[in-house]
């Protein structure tokens, strides 16, 4: 499991040992903006729930881009700038990382894990105007670090898995792509079964379906077809959810 965490050297963390799925229990003021000298990005001004540091994060401007279709494990494919690069908040003080939407979301004693576990060994890393892929997962590895050592739940560490998988889905590194989606497969189906729905802003039937088709990609083809079948089978599901789920088990059934 350690290599998971690879790639996280030069922000200070070396070596790193840690199960992503340990055993766990379940658990705004706005931002201000200001403006960069991109045309695409603009500066957050975010306050840190843990050292309570004021710190700017880049994000993507409404209308930069467009969103023109969906890979089959609802990876959103993108004209323009890519929304996937700009989804992490990182803490330049204390190190303190997650996706955008749980970033303020923390409890007192996840703010004493972050404190006494990533602070002391985290290295500030100035990062340039504009991500790209690489830039990208390291900062998806680091919100799954902290993720991890906040004892997070499963969803949020799934979630963060799965963007990792497609980031790398778009550099072609087939190797980690897999090795990622099976951490998102291994979670969401624990996340499935212990957590209120919606999780990750899916309802249960499109998290069914995700999770056929992660078995589906990793080979898992009976385990795919009984988590299509659900999604196909249960009435009042989204007509298109259900053809999704059709196509793909189609696609098993004719391999």
């Amino acid at each position: 499991m350690s290599d998971l965490f690879s790639g996280l050297e030069n922000l200070g963390f070396k070596d790193i040992k840690l199960n992503i799925y340990e055993k766990e229990e379940p658990k705004k003021d706005e931002p201000t903006v200001k403006k960069t000298v991109d045309t695409f990005l603009y500066d957050k001004t975010i306050i840190c729930p843990v050292c309570d540091t004021e710190f700017k994060s880049k994000a993507l401007k409404n209308g930069k881009t467009r969103r023109i279709g969906m890979d089959t494990d609802l990876m959103p494919k993108y004209e323009g700038p890519n929304p996937l690069f700009y989804d992490v908040h990182i803490c330049p003080s204390c190190g303190y990382s997650a996706l955008n939407q749980y970033f303020e979301k923390l409890k007192p004693e996840q703010i004493l894990l972050i404190k006494s576990t990533i602070t002391p060994r985290f290295k500030f890393k100035e990062y340039p105007e504009i991500y790209d892929e690489n830039i990208a997962i390291e900062r998806y590895k680091l919100s799954l670090l902290n993720s991890v050592v906040k004892k997070s739940r499963t969803s949020e560490k799934a979630y963060t898995c799965l963007k990792i998988a497609w980031v790398n889905r778009l550099i072609e590194n087939k190797e980690e792509e897999m090795k990622f989606l099976e951490q998102a497969y291994v979670g969401f189906k624990e996340a499935f079964e212990k957590e209120p729905f919606p999780i990750c802003g899916m309802d249960n039937h499109t998290l069914s379906y995700l999770i056929g088709e992660l078995a589906r990609r990793l080979g898992n083809n009976e385990e795919a077809l009984l988590w299509f079948s659900k999604v196909i089978v249960t009435p009042g599901v989204n007509p298109r959810l259900k053809e999704m789920a059709r196509d793909q088990k189609d696609l098993i059934k004719g391999a």
